[in-house]
């Protein structure tokens, strides 16, 4: 299928680069590896050729995995993510009809963080907002998660500026790893990036933070950080509690705000099962295509999905028209016998 739009797909920046750290990935997946990606994050171009193999019409890019959250200065914050989206539009510039991009934020200053927003939306037409998890406001393990109250003013501009977010995992915090403690295979993408993402998406359900904002519309990558086979049980067993302290402040139950709330993507998940699961949860208007690019190689992602034993029109759904719509891209709508030749 030509003409696909993926938009968990990533980049980095030299400023950003000085505060990533890459031991962890190449610990796990070996230097080689490790630099290939490097590479690929540092370059757009490389990026757009893959796309072209892969059959990718559209990628909204986003600063990659820690990014500004992981930052204590606040000031140092602010100038990563405002220097972070102005790298983003240079590249768009260059590639307007291929690249597009989610804004950075810094919400160690809140305020700060939605006037960024603003601008990147209104100034530089980004499409969003990509956050990855929670955010370091202080040493050791002060951090600060997105239901917490001195983020409402940030919440206000983007129910606003009407863009969606998407919630990118990071690490648990090391106090928060004594299970998979031997294991540091575990510690990232391959286990402690999904827990870590959908406690995080949960509490947000219970904050009462979509009831304040019912029109909010979150992303979740990886076909849902397992949410939608979870999701039941963890909704059943609310349901029976009646007795002790309850943090839940949420009006409805957790699996009105999936299906009301929330978008997932196939990034870095392709397997038709969970997919087919996915759709069941939220139905085939939320679930959207993506690779996870460059930590998985497009063609791999875009093979499976090509090959899914699916109809048309839902290929067309999953793979473009549910993104074009969400983020507004004005893309002119392909017909299912396209679709179908093109995916042969």
């Amino acid at each position: 299928m030509e003409g696909k739009i993926a938009l968990e797909e990533h980049f980095s920046t030299e400023l950003n680069n000085k505060y990533w750290d890459a031991k962890g990935e190449e610990d796990r997946n070996g230097v080689e590896y490790t630099q290939d990606v490097k590479r690929k994050l540092a370059d757009p171009d490389l990026c757009v050729a893959e796309m072209d193999r892969a059959g990718i019409e559209v990628c909204i890019m986003s600063l990659t995995s820690p990014g500004v959250q992981s930052i204590i200065d606040p000031e140092e914050a602010v100038e990563l993510a405002r220097s972070a989206n102005d790298y983003a539009h240079s590249f768009i510039q260059k590639h307007p009809t291929r690249l597009t991009s989610f804004a950075s934020v810094a919400l160690q200053n809140p305020e700060a963080a939605a006037d960024e927003l603003e601008r990147a939306v209104t100034k530089l037409g980004l499409k969003g907002v990509l956050i990855n998890g929670y955010t370091n406001v202080g040493p050791d393990e002060k951090v600060q998660y997105l239901d917490e109250a001195p983020l409402d003013v940030f919440w206000e501009r983007m129910v606003k500026l009407n863009v969606p977010m998407y919630l990118h995992p990071r690490e648990p915090l090391p106090s928060q790893r004594r299970s998979i403690q031997g294991y540091p295979e575990l510690v990232g993408s391959a286990w402690g990036f999904g827990y870590e993402t959908a406690s995080h998406a949960v509490r947000l359900m219970l904050s009462g933070l979509f009831d304040r904002y019912p029109t909010l519309q979150v992303i979740l990558g990886h076909l849902g950080e397992g949410l939608p086979y979870m999701l039941p049980r963890l909704q059943h067993r609310l349901d029976m509690q009646r007795f002790g302290a309850k943090g839940s402040k949420a009006k409805h139950r957790v699996g009105y705000y999936l299906a009301n709330n929330f978008h997932l993507t196939t990034s870095g998940h392709f397997h038709s099962k969970p997919l087919l699961e996915a759709i069941e949860q939220v139905g085939i208007e939320r679930v959207m295509f993506s690779t996870d690019y460059p930590y998985e190689h497009m063609d791999a992602g875009s093979r499976w999905f090509d090959d899914l034993l699916m109809d048309n029109q839902s290929k067309l759904r999953i793979g473009r028209d549910n993104a074009n719509k969400l983020f507004s891209l004005g893309l002119p709508p392909l017909s299912e016998s396209f679709a179908a030749t093109s995916a042969s």
